[in-house]
């Protein structure tokens, strides 16, 4: 059993290097967006408290974000709770909320954080949350506030729809205001009254969903227009370097036109 075992690791080292060869050397992507799935359907096929997934999940995304330190992404998004989700069971909101409130507290010591001068955002709707998280996430972000070199962004409390309306909203107000005029709103304008409008390319190139599940979910339903889609059937928390190297392998080999 042991033989097979690292039999099978050895393999996959292989395979894992073999990859890093293939991506290391072409283009890649600037902005990847990740939708985090499949975090209670890994617990409940082990028998496992569906909570536990979610804690899993949080423990597969830091160290999915070091791999991403590694190839050179400069920005990552990561969709881990959307406006929907508040309709579930009011318990599993409320241990979510701890979880996030938790994890932005271990960011805030996070020496990577520093070492890479990643700037934190959370994009959302975030006066729906908690006082206590909203009030960590404005420390995070005010000790980060001066970093340009990464870019990792939470869409919490998040709607592709949601924040589409919020955009409209605010422009519409500097209407009222005369800021601005009509003839003012171009594409341009739109986008600098998103909720992305602080990245230094607010569009992802490519787009992984874990779980199986192929759709956006409103996940940057204006800026995913020229997406690159990667939907891959593994739950989040057993989401290995592999499956990432193989999306970006994926990326690389499509050819990106933007309609030319």
């Amino acid at each position: 059993m042991l033989r097979s075992l690292l039999s099978i690791l050895g393999v996959y080292r292989v395979y894992e290097k073999w990859l890093w060869h293939q991506v290391k050397n072409n283009p890649k992507p600037e902005h990847i967006g990740i939708i985090l799935d499949g975090n209670r359907r890994w617990a409940l096929n082990r028998s496992l408290d569906p909570h536990l997934g979610y804690h899993y999940g949080a423990d597969k995304t830091e160290e999915m974000l070091k791999w991403c330190l590694d190839l050179g992404v400069r920005s990552v998004t990561l969709y881990v709770f959307s406006t929907e989700n508040f309709k579930r069971p009011r318990e599993e909101v409320e241990e979510l909320m701890k979880l996030f409130e938790e994890r932005f507290h271990k960011i805030m010591e996070s020496g990577e954080v520093h070492k890479h001068k990643v700037r934190i955002k959370a994009i959302g709707r975030l006066n729906l949350l908690p006082e206590r998280l909203q009030n960590v996430i404005k420390k995070v972000e005010e000790e980060t506030k001066d970093y340009d070199k990464h870019f990792l962004n939470f869409a919490i409390a998040y709607g592709g729809r949601a924040e589409i309306i919020d955009a409209a909203r605010k422009i519409a107000r500097k209407i009222i205001k005369g800021e601005l005029s009509i003839e003012d709103i171009d594409e341009n304008l739109f986008e600098d009254n998103l909720y992305t409008s602080h990245l230094p390319k607010q569009d992802p190139d490519l787009i992984i969903r874990t779980s199986g599940e192929e759709r956006l979910s409103g996940f940057l339903l204006y800026q995913s227009a020229y997406s690159e889609l990667c939907f891959m059937d593994v739950y989040w928390p057993e989401f290995r370097r592999i499956d990432l190297l193989r999306a970006i392998r994926t990326y690389q080999k499509r050819k990106r036109r933007f309609g030319r």
